[in-house]
């Protein structure tokens, strides 16, 4: 390898090889991950300028970073576009040097290891060739219209030419990550590496010289001819999880890619995809609002200056649908699982989930399928105890039946081991009261479906040790969940807020106006689940011994005590406010929903989420909109429901 050639370069280092290829490492300086900054990508042209006057035989893009490839645009800098001649100039930046990028006359590879997301997925797109390292963590996403926005920098023109319009614009409209396996399959990826031989890998893909397959017939008369139907079915499905109202960027990508050949800087102004619409747009600053509180909750899960012990086994007490999936999450997130319970027949249902899931998620890789299985081990005896590096309790509310399990744990268990509670509305230091060490108890509370949810509440008791709780944090983090720190209050924050909530429904219930439309007025608004469905889903029963609880009131809803009273208990018997088929509820259609029920419906909401905050049950306002987006699907359009209440007009 030649002396690197980095002079006035700050971001990137130029090296040329014996056999003439150039390796061009991207190191964004002074930061822990690589992001496409005005500067960076400034000194990218620089490099191309020095390549177009001494062309190698082949160039290989690389990350200098351990953490993965590239994190995509700087999001600071996007934050600081106000108006359509800052979007246009962001848009052009990318579009043009990735369009230069594809455009030399040399050979191009992106080797890519760990995540490739946004901007680096274009990069990775504008070079002939794509090779990926064989991890675990290497994943390719366009995740813009998260953010409100569009892949501008070529990802609506080259994604479509390389895996076709069909699985490009799935890809573009949810901002779903594909893994190396995934990608290889779709087109993505030419080549597949082992990490110890990827610069090998990378090296003959880029001397290869063979041109890449191509589409085939069925593929390219969708790119082609039939895009207005690809278009059509494309519009169809994101009608029926967004609105142009409230989201206008999915429709946008189906519009740029149908009748401007994915070029945004080729939409009129005045168009409803223009670039000056979706800047101006108040979701586009929301949804980039929601961004930054999902990165403040990802920081609680990386305590630093803190060395905190390492966790390899999981031990979770209770094997109900709640224990039997936190046990399968923890499995395959990687640890060693023990589920406790009574029997071998309790446990094997939660077993028999695990695998079902497991099979689809895994249905391309057997031996990760038999790894994750082989982590999750049924314990009868609760032997597993004493080796646990954290130990989760998730049986029934039930306090004295809590406070006995854990005077027993707290006899077995390590003396560094961390011990929790997935209670959903009892008080941490009242289970703790039993205990020797009441400081060693803090709140890990999951919501259901566990594999679905991202937020998990981390409770800290009035007695709980701060290092507990950081480590509670960090374990959270270790899952790939997001952590919010809650004070020990009854519901703590979610189910506080949501108790009122569902209550404000079954009322309306009670005077007659349909589940349905109730739902209704809570999905046009964009919660991802009408009230009464969640109460559904949740369990009748649940709900009536939690409301109580949780709202103050004695005396249930007639609705809700009518159909307890009847067996009928939601998702789970088949049956309660909705009949339920096939794990889908089944509903009547709604022609209109009544003037101001959404406002009603939202109201307590709103008030007992200020409330949270006033009586510091989470720190601040944000921290509240970041749990209730999270953790109850409150829309995410609004940028939280105390962020939106102080926007309305009124």
């Amino acid at each position: 390898m030649s002396a690197a050639m980095t002079e006035g370069l700050k971001h990137w280092r130029l090296e040329r090889d014996a056999e003439g290829i150039a390796w061009l490492t991207f190191d964004r300086a002074e930061e822990s991950v690589n992001t496409l900054s005005g500067e960076v990508m400034r000194e990218l042209a620089s490099v191309l300028d020095a390549l177009d006057a001494a062309p190698p035989r082949g160039l290989v893009i690389l990350s200098g970073k351990a953490s993965g490839f590239i994190a995509g645009a700087d999001i600071a800098e996007f934050g600081q576009v106000i108006d359509l001649a800052g979007a246009r100039a962001l848009i052009e930046r990318g579009w043009n040097l990735f369009n230069r990028l594809a455009a030399v006359r040399y050979p191009t590879c992106a080797l890519v290891r760990g995540f490739c997301v946004g901007g680096g997925t274009e990069l990775a797109l504008a070079c002939n060739r794509i090779v990926a390292v064989d991890d675990p963590g290497t994943r390719f996403s366009l995740p813009e219209v998260m953010l409100g926005i569009v892949p501008g920098w070529g990802g609506m023109l080259r994604l479509p030419a390389r895996i076709g319009a069909p699985a490009a614009l799935d890809m573009m409209l949810t901002g779903r990550a594909l893994d190396v396996r995934r990608a290889k399959t779709l087109g993505l990826v030419d080549d597949i590496a082992p990490a110890r031989l990827m610069r090998e890998h990378a090296a003959a893909a880029v001397l290869s010289g063979a041109p890449r397959k191509p589409l085939s017939l069925l593929q390219r008369l969708l790119s082609g001819p039939l895009r207005s139907v690809v278009a059509k079915k494309a519009m169809a499905g994101v009608a029926k999880r967004a609105s142009r109202r409230h989201y206008p960027a999915p429709y946008a990508i189906i519009d740029m890619w149908r009748d401007f050949g994915g070029n945004a800087l080729a939409v009129p102004e005045g168009h409803a995809s223009s670039m000056g619409a979706l800047v101006a747009h108040p979701t586009t600053a929301n949804l980039q609002r929601v961004y930054h509180l999902r990165e403040r909750l990802r920081g609680f899960g990386k305590p630093e200056g803190v060395e905190l012990p390492v966790v390899r086994h999981v031990h979770v007490v209770g094997a109900g649908v709640m224990g039997g999936d936190i046990a399968a999450w923890c499995a395959l997130r990687g640890f060693r699982v023990t589920l406790q319970d009574s029997s071998a027949e309790r446990i094997a249902p939660a077993l028999q989930r695990a695998a079902k899931a497991w099979g689809r998620k895994f249905r391309r890789d057997r031996r990760g399928l038999r790894a994750a299985l082989d982590r999750l081990v049924p314990d009868v005896t609760g032997d597993g105890v004493a080796g646990a590096d954290v130990i989760i309790e998730a049986i029934y509310e039930n306090l004295e039946a809590k406070q006995a399990l854990f005077r027993d744990i707290e006899r077995r268990a390590k003396p560094d081991a961390l011990i929790a509670t997935n209670t959903s509305s009892l008080r941490v230091e009242d289970i703790a009261a039993g205990l020797r060490t009441p400081s060693r108890l803090v709140g890990i509370h999951f919501f259901n479906p566990v594999a679905q949810m991202p937020l998990v509440e981390v409770v800290s008791g009035a007695a709980s040790d701060p290092l507990a709780v950081q480590r509670a944090a960090a374990f959270v983090g270790a899952l790939d969940k997001l952590p919010l720190p809650v004070a020990s209050h009854p519901g703590f924050l979610v189910n506080a807020v949501l108790g009122p909530y569902m209550l404000e429904a079954m009322k309306c219930v009670d005077e007659g106006i349909a589940p349905e439309v109730v739902d209704r007025a809570a999905l046009d608004f964009g919660m991802a689940m009408g009230p009464v469905e969640l109460i559904d889903t949740v369990g009748l029963d649940i709900a009536l011994a939690a409301g109580a609880r949780l709202t103050g009131v004695a005396q249930a809803p007639a609705c809700l005590q009518r159909h307890v009273d009847a067996g009928r208990l939601g998702r789970k018997t088949g049956s309660g406010f909705y009949e339920w088929t096939d794990g889908k509820p089944q509903r009547g259609e709604v022609s209109s929903v009544p003037d101001g029920l959404t406002e009603r419906l939202l109201a307590p909401l709103v008030a007992v989420t200020r409330r949270c905050v006033e009586q510091q049950v989470v720190a601040d306002a944000d921290l509240a909109d970041a749990g209730l987006i999270f953790g109850a699907g409150f829309a995410p359009w609004t940028g939280g429901p105390l962020h939106h209440e102080r926007l309305k007009p009124h």
